[in-house]
């Protein structure tokens, strides 16, 4: 109790002294517009490393300052499996037992290290997909994100000791080569996780469609984003964003079209997909899986990464089938022979009398199948978390004045990167959403970034870049750009870690991986960046880093 308090305290300090302390930029000039990349609600001046973890004018403005540091606090420190204390309810078995883990200082993931895939490594935030690759659908047998590590008594679903990350070379049709000699090179990772590191096969299970025994599956990489600035997204309309399919639907520029799965001569109301008139356009996660925030990212990911219970998510998070992982897991005798002792840390007033039965088996599966687990988060938690997720600002753009950024950022709107990588948008009156109905517009429990004009470098979109290796379906959504380039500083990466898979280790393999095949909706704007003079494309980098 003694360290918590003294945190806060300390955090408390910090959050005071965030805006004037450390590195700033804070401006003693009137400066550009799109120098506050969140408006003067979002940004923050502070450009340390710790730049991503400041919150936003809005949450101080609104008193929200500690609720802020406490889901901070929750955010970077690791769950456990203990049944009680603070930060408890890890597993039965998770994916990763902290937000930093995956979001170091809140960045996106660092790049991966080729060998073994270590889920342990601080940063790595690049989660295993694996799938179908005649329908791109997940498997059944494990979670849409694998989980890798189990708490005693139980069993990891995938063993991470036994996947291995290689990183091949790409050629492109330049060579790989300027005109004027300067090289580059485009490299991308191929995982390979033979069937012995999933657990069920092990136990025997084998899939209808012989996917896992042939090992006909398809495994890749897909790193995390950053969390900070989510919030900003999330205030953005869904009117402007349907208006934004509109234009590029109508206007042809795109080889590819529109991902059918939204948009197919309208906007789509049913699938999974669907974009209903309450909860409106999907607009979180490469895949647009998710869409208001406060049922998104990490009001999602605190669940079912570490697969800590709530009141409104009381059921554990173990595969796509649902039952796969519960029916092997049930019947292991190492499983029955640990369970009597987990179960009563867990239900110690023996509540639950469907995991106390005769049979342990039964008792096992109810267990791991349940819907009315106990919450082991509370709702003030959750809610200190969701002040934290929503409250942190983005960093302030840099060098807004110097000539070499200021003509890379006229040369960006030129060559076409401005099309996908759309520079601003305008929040509207931000009324806070949740389907889940834990928060409620007006009830002033979040942050909120009304009439904000905000530059996250983004069209909410997906599109096709037909890379080696690419991201599942081929569908991903324009990654915000803002605050990109303070990776390395916030997090010490080697790299930059660009791209959904960390295979870009700067600007310049991010921007040619856009043009490796010509049938890129990216392929044109990457061809005009291959003809530019040194001096511009410097330019150009220079700007995207600055941004």
């Amino acid at each position: 109790m003694k360290k918590q308090f003294l945190w806060i305290a300390l955090a408390a300090v910090a959050l005071a002294g965030c805006k004037s302390g450390g590195e700033s930029t804070e401006p003693e000039t009137e400066m550009p517009d799109w120098y506050y990349t969140g408006g003067k609600l979002g940004t923050t001046t502070n450009t340390s490393s710790m730049t991503f973890r400041q919150p936003t004018p809005a949450t101080e403005n609104a008193g929200m300052g500690q609720a802020f540091a406490q889901g901070d606090n929750i955010a970077e420190k690791d769950f456990v499996t203990n049944a009680s204390g603070r930060q408890h309810g890890l597993g039965p078995v998770y994916v990763r037992s902290s937000c930093q883990h995956c979001h170091p200082n809140y960045s996106h993931g660092t790049s991966v290290p080729a060998g073994v895939y270590n889920a342990k490594d601080q940063g790595n935030g690049t989660l295993l997909v694996v799938y179908n690759p005649t329908t791109n659908a997940y498997v059944p047998w494990l979670a849409g994100m694998p989980q890798l590590f189990g708490a005693k008594p139980f069993p990891a679903p995938l063993d991470p000791d036994k996947i291995t990350v290689e990183w091949k070379t790409a050629t492109d049709a330049h060579g790989n080569q300027f005109a004027d000699g300067e090289k580059y090179e485009l490299r991308y990772p191929e995982v390979k996780m033979p069937k012995e590191a999933v657990y069920v096969y092990n136990q025997g299970y084998r899939d209808p469609d012989g996917l896992l025994e042939s090992e006909g599956y398809v495994v890749v990489l897909e790193n995390t984003i950053g969390v900070y600035g989510t919030g900003l997204l999330d205030a953005i309309t869904d009117q402007d964003i349907i208006a934004q399919y509109e234009k590029e639907a109508a206007d042809g520029k795109l080889k590819n079209g529109l991902n059918p799965a939204f948009y197919e001569g309208a906007f789509q109301t049913s699938g999974y997909y669907k974009n209903d008139a309450q909860w409106g356009p999907k607009r979180f996660t490469y895949a647009l899986t998710r869409g208001p925030l406060q049922d998104a990212a990490g009001a999602n990911a605190i669940w079912n990464i570490t697969n800590v219970t709530r009141s409104d998510r009381k059921s554990h998070y173990l595969d796509l089938n649902g039952t796969i992982y519960a029916e092997y897991a049930s019947k292991d005798k190492s499983v029955q022979d640990g369970f009597e002792e987990y179960i009563a840390q867990i239900d110690p007033e023996k509540k639950h009398s469907e995991w106390w039965g005769e049979n342990m088996q039964e008792n096992v599966y109810n267990f791991l199948t349940s819907k009315d687990l106990p919450a082991e988060m509370t709702d003030d938690e959750f809610t200190q978390v969701m002040v934290w997720h929503r409250g942190l600002a983005v960093p302030a753009a840099r060098n807004v004045t110097d000539k070499q950024v200021l003509r890379g950022k006229e040369l960006f709107t030129q060559i076409g990167c401005d099309y996908c990588h759309r520079p601003t948008w305008t929040t509207g009156a931000d009324e806070i959403r949740d389907p889940n109905g834990f928060f409620r517009a007006g009830d002033g429990k979040l942050p909120r970034y009304p009439n904000q004009k905000i530059w996250p470098y983004t069209d909410m979109v997906q599109h096709k870049l037909h890379m080696a290796n690419d991201i599942r379906t081929g569908w991903c959504r324009t990654t915000p750009l803002w605050g990109r380039g303070l990776h390395r500083k916030a997090t010490g990466d080697a790299y930059e870690a660009r791209m959904h898979d960390t295979r870009a280790r700067n600007v310049i393999e991010a921007i040619m991986w856009h043009g490796y095949s010509e049938e890129s909706d990216a392929y044109y704007p990457t061809q005009k960046f291959y003809e530019l003079p040194k001096e511009d494309r410097d330019a150009v980098v220079a700007f995207i880093n600055a941004i």
